[in-house]
């Protein structure tokens, strides 16, 4: 579909790339990986059109096209939603304008009459287009009653998804798209991925979301050192493959320095001597045509961040408390009577719709959002550190980064400068880069900068609002790996689900202005909700409420009634075997009863055991739903401590639940086994 032969571009003296092919196909879902600075926006742009390679050509199929999303759009005008996600292409957007305009009687004199009209506009699409626009849009988030509302009304992010729901009514044989999930929350994501999963085209994708990289890439891209290596699988069949590769390179690079300096200790011991002149030579020779085998350099590694939590002073073993809370912006209630109350050492996720007050929660958490109502209290010995979504929300433009960290002096009178220059060269602030204005820092250095003030400061309760955001994979890990062994309080807000994955222990479900609790990790989360059943906005969710639980395709219930059923399996009896028994002898009848009863008593012993067995999975499976339901109810975070002992106790009716459950299964197989004997 696209071919990239031998392109090279550099800036100056600066080379990005030399000599690079590549062939995508059709079929082909790349993710394009590489530092910052190495050039992926740049090859973005060459095969978009918008800048020349220096050196190589860059061909098309016949009939490919492409569609592309920036990291950032420019400001909406006076269209609607619905306008932008149809605008597939300028002549569309035209013809549905005047389309629009026919339907309130405006008729535009470039058409003969409405046929001519009708006619091209179904030519291109017609209502099929705006159909399908609608359905994209609300996979996206967007409600009905916001596709005809002024796009310049809506925040960038939502404006970021209407054109993202744009590219995918169209269809392009090539989706490139410059990290589509920074604006897109869960359940977005959820849908968005699983509708890219069926996506009928191509896919390169710059992303630093390992999950999402994960479920829908075949192949990566990786541009680093001017060179464009090609991997197969996923993000993590990449990482093994490349550690592969590093550990091949280097023992090719060991052999070959060993074979170097065999050949040169020929060299110099012989080269002087007349007699052996011309071998000595020859071995030189041998030396130069060597091929330099090239290795990772050294210094890659100190240009990733590297850091780690000074652990926190211990808090009280409740951090914070929310009594009947009220929030509202303006007429616009976002929470009433809100309760919520954290423990010492959790690490909770807020997830939920965008809009549905995650971040306000989070703000009020933090105390930098005034309530209108109700009670914040902090436990003894609680300081709270608050990381904004908007970075500058924790920075000042006009300092300098130096600056910045010094300012922590307020939380923290043990802050120096020589300790303020070794967190910052941990972010990779060095040298002169100190003296670099906040202002004119790149959205990845403005969030290495709100890190590092964190940890000049550190706080026993944390609050983070999308935190890897602007960060790359290797700074992510950091982070992951710095919060995983943090022993203080984290409550974050993330639709990264690698990270989500990695650190949550609890989830907190924000919709409506009600919080849900789920008393386990992401994936608990997603069962109990449904959301891993969601396919293109479809929920088969499970009732979880319900004590015939979906097990194997059938239900509690329907197993039992099965396992029962077995005792009635045998075929009935006939009249005529009920006139042969009738001629049996006494002592034949007595035999043959004796024999049944051999063989039935351990039969009938194990039915009553798996009766018994039964008992204990539905007595099991309603103490679960009696606890799940008592953690979803807001009236158990009023009374301490409940929700505390209730996560332990369904934790414990878990595991039991399982133990029981494998217990059952296992002597119902051995039922079926005995009764084939019978």
């Amino acid at each position: 579909m696209l071919t990239l032969a031998d392109i090279s571009k550099s800036y100056g003296t600066r080379t990005l790339f030399s000599d690079i092919s590549l062939f995508i196909a059709r079929t082909d879902r790349f993710g394009l990986v590489g530092p910052n600075g190495a050039g992926k926006s740049t090859l973005f742009n060459l095969i978009l059109g918008e800048e020349a390679p220096d050196e190589g050509t860059i061909v098309w199929e016949r009939g490919a096209d492409f569609g592309y999303l920036p990291q950032e759009t420019a400001e909406a005008g006076e269209d609607t939603i619905l306008d932008i996600a149809c605008a597939i292409t300028p002549e569309f957007a035209k013809l549905r304008a005047q389309m629009l305009a026919f339907e309130a009687g405006i008729v535009d004199p470039a058409f003969d009459d409405d046929l001519d009209l009708h006619g091209r506009f179904d030519e291109l699409g017609g209502y099929g287009i705006e159909t399908k626009a609608k359905i994209v849009l609300s996979g996206l988030g967007f409600k009905e009653t916001d596709f005809d509302r002024k796009a310049k009304s809506f925040s960038g992010g939502w404006v970021m998804r209407a054109h993202l729901g744009r590219l995918l009514a169209r269809e392009p044989s090539l989706l490139l798209l410059d990290e589509p999930t920074n604006h897109l929350d869960l359940e977005a994501l959820i849908w968005f991925q699983e509708y890219l999963t069926r996506y009928p085209g191509g896919l390169v994708v710059i992303s630093h979301d390992r999950a999402f990289l994960n479920a829908l890439c075949n192949g990566i891209l990786e541009l680093k050192h001017g060179a464009l290596e090609r991997y197969t699988g996923n993000y993590d069949d990449y990482l093994n493959e490349k550690d592969a590769r590093k550990e091949q390179k280097a023992a090719l690079f060991k052999n070959q320095q060993r074979e170097i300096a065999h050949l040169q200790k020929f060299v110099d011991r012989f080269g002087a001597k007349a007699s052996m002149a011309s071998r000595a030579k020859s071995k030189e020779k041998q030396i130069e045509r060597l091929e330099s085998v090239a290795v990772d350099e050294p210094e890659e590694d100190l240009k990733r961040i590297n850091f780690k939590f000074p652990q926190p002073t211990r808090s009280s073993l409740r951090v914070i408390n929310l009594e009947h809370v009220e929030q509202a912006y303006g007429d616009h209630v976002v929470y009433k009577d809100l309760n919520f109350e954290a423990e010492r050492g959790q690490k909770i996720v807020l997830v939920g719709p965008n809009g549905a007050g995650k971040s306000t929660l989070l703000k009020i958490l933090a105390g930098v959002l005034p309530i209108r109502g109700g009670t914040r209290e902090l436990g003894s010995n609680v300081h709270a550190g608050y990381y904004s979504q908007n970075r500058l929300d924790n920075l000042d433009a006009t300092r300098t980064v130096m600056e910045e960290a010094m300012e922590m002096r307020h939380v923290n009178r043990d802050v120096t400068e020589q300790t303020a220059r070794t967190i910052l060269g941990g972010f990779l602030f060095r040298k002169d880069d100190v003296f670099k204005k906040v202002g004119v820092l790149s959205g990845g250095e403005k969030s290495r900068l709100a890190l590092a003030k964190l940890l000049l400061a550190p706080p026993n309760l944390l609050l983070m609002d999308e935190p890897t955001t602007h960060l790359d994979i290797p700074s992510i890990d950091a982070l992951v790996n710095a919060l995983k062994a943090y022993e203080g309080t984290l409550i974050f807000i993330s639709h990264d689900v690698y990270f989500i994955r990695a650190l949550t222990q609890k989830v907190l479900h924000v919709h409506s202005g009600k919080l849900t609790p789920y008393a386990g990790d992401y994936d608990y989360f997603l069962d109990k909700s449904g959301f891993r059943n969601k396919k293109g906005g479809v929920d088969a969710k499970r009732d979880s409420n319900s004590p015939a639980k979906q097990e194997g395709g059938r239900s509690m219930s329907e197993r039992a009634a099965l396992t029962a059923g077995l005792t009635d399996a045998r075929p009935s009896r006939s009249a005529a075997d009920d006139q042969g028994s009738r001629n049996k002898s006494k002592d034949q009848k007595r035999i043959e009863a004796e024999q049944r009863a051999s063989k039935s008593g351990p039969v009938k012993k194990m039915r009553t055991e798996i009766s018994l067995m039964e008992k204990k999975v539905s007595e099991l499976e309603s103490k679960q739903n009696e606890l799940t339901a008592q953690l979803e109810a807001p009236e158990t975070y009023a009374e301490p401590g409940k929700a505390q002992h209730l996560n332990r106790e369904l934790a414990i009716t878990v595991s039991q639940l399982q133990e029981a459950t494998q217990t059952w299964e296992t002597a119902a197989a051995k039922l079926v086994e005995m009764e084939k004997s019978e």
